[in-house]
């Protein structure tokens, strides 16, 4: 397939947290909002005057400060950004929106102010607590977590406006990026996808990490580009798979596993479009921050949601949503010291497996590592000796 237009700059974008648009945004005068985790409302990051960034470390390899105050056992994501907040690479952003998602994480988030890493007068840093349950009481309690963690402190150091109105336009530039990003991903439903899973992902962390007004207009560009794109007569992958699990932020992973055959055609993690990129609805009777709320709260598909019914369903959502991208078999990844997805990736493999509350089964393969790729001749033969398995059992069933 021809190369796509933007892609090279989009890679560019990835190279650094305050990249060209971020750059671009704070000389406009705008407000760096810093977050860590998808139970973070983008959206009400992105109000007029300001605009949201999804921290990342790209090319940490070796997080020795972080670590000191950290300890070697913790979640070497929450470690990297850290690390990088150390050297100086977040310096711009003006306050930092954090989640009590993990012990790790939320004590990161606290270094941030503790060890003044932001040198700026009125950078804060603050954190919501997210409920373990979804149901209408918990919609409430999480509504109140957002309106004094995240509106009343932005409101009071900085006078950021979140009146209706202001949310009505951030909802409004919001769903239109979801609309491109859905129907980009949605290409990859079709047997041979003119979109590859790495470049996918490059576009999904720019949407992430980019002023959303500055980065639109090369998104559109791409999606028309794409409508247009002639894949390869032959599809070059021998199994089609999806990828599920924490923080993959390094779209490199993503090329070692289509390098061994693969064709990734659903990112459920993390940093992933599914779920994520759905349009934010409002209902009648609802306030637009109740709908963001409501949003946010009921489509995560975070481990850390817990009861029966939340446990059972993410499952029956990895299965549908496998079904759905017609993918062959599922790797599910968990980060090195992560409790949350360390079960759930066990969990998830052995379910899959056996098909347990579920219409049927599906092959997985399971695998844990690092926050970078260190490991990558280890994974490369994991992934390769899945994909021969995909293959094999495909030529056996005549497909």
């Amino acid at each position: 397939m021809r190369d796509l237009k933007h892609l090279i700059y989009f890679e560019s974008l990835l190279q650094e947290a305050n990249n060209e648009l971020v750059q671009r945004a704070c000389g406009e005068g705008r407000l760096a909002l810093a977050y860590n985790c998808s139970y973070i409302p983008e959206v009400l990051l992105d109000v007029e005057g300001c605009f949201g960034v999804r921290l990342r470390a790209p090319r940490c390899t070796n997080p020795d400060l972080a670590t000191y105050y950290m300890t070697n056992r913790s979640c070497p994501y929450s470690k990297s950004i850290l690390e990088r907040a150390f050297e100086g690479g977040y310096n711009f952003i003006d306050a930092l929106i954090g989640q009590e998602c993990c012990t790790t994480m939320n004590r990161m988030e606290q270094y941030f102010e503790y060890c003044k890493l932001i040198p700026k007068e009125k950078f804060f840093a603050c954190y919501i607590d997210m409920p373990l349950k979804k149901d209408p009481w918990y919609g409430g309690y999480f509504l109140r977590q957002l309106e004094q963690k995240v509106l009343e402190p932005l409101a009071r150091v900085y006078g950021v406006d979140f009146s209706d109105e202001k949310l009505l336009a951030a909802i409004e530039r919001h769903n239109e990026l979801c609309r491109v990003i859905t129907e980009i991903g949605n290409l990859r439903k079709r047997g041979n996808p003119p979109i590859t899973g790495y470049e996918f992902h490059i576009i999904q962390l720019v949407s992430l990490t980019c002023p959303k007004d500055l980065i639109l207009p090369y998104l559109r560009e791409t999606l028309e580009e794409l409508r247009a794109r002639e894949p390869d007569e032959k599809p070059a992958y021998r199994a089609r798979v999806m990828v599920a699990g924490s923080e993959i932020d390094d779209p490199e992973f993503t090329k070692l596993l289509e390098s061994c055959g693969a064709l990734v055609v659903a990112d459920r993690y993390c940093f992933g479009s599914l779920p994520g990129r759905e349009e934010i609805v409002i209902k009648e009777g609802q306030s637009p921050l109740e709908a963001i709320a409501e949003k946010y709260m009921l489509e995560n598909q975070c481990p850390r949601a817990m009861g029966p019914v939340n446990i059972i369903g993410r499952k029956q959502y990895l299965y549908a949503l496998a079904k759905e991208y017609k993918a062959d078999g599922i790797i599910v990844e968990s980060m090195k010291f992560c409790e949350y997805w360390g079960y759930e990736r066990a969990q998830a493999a052995q379910w899959m497996r056996e098909g347990y509350e579920l219409p049927g089964t599906m092959p997985v393969c399971q695998i844990e590592k690092d926050y970078t790729n260190a490991a990558t001749g280890q994974l490369r033969t994991r992934f390769q000796a899945f994909v021969e398995s995909l293959e094999i059992k495909r030529i056996q069933n005549g497909n």
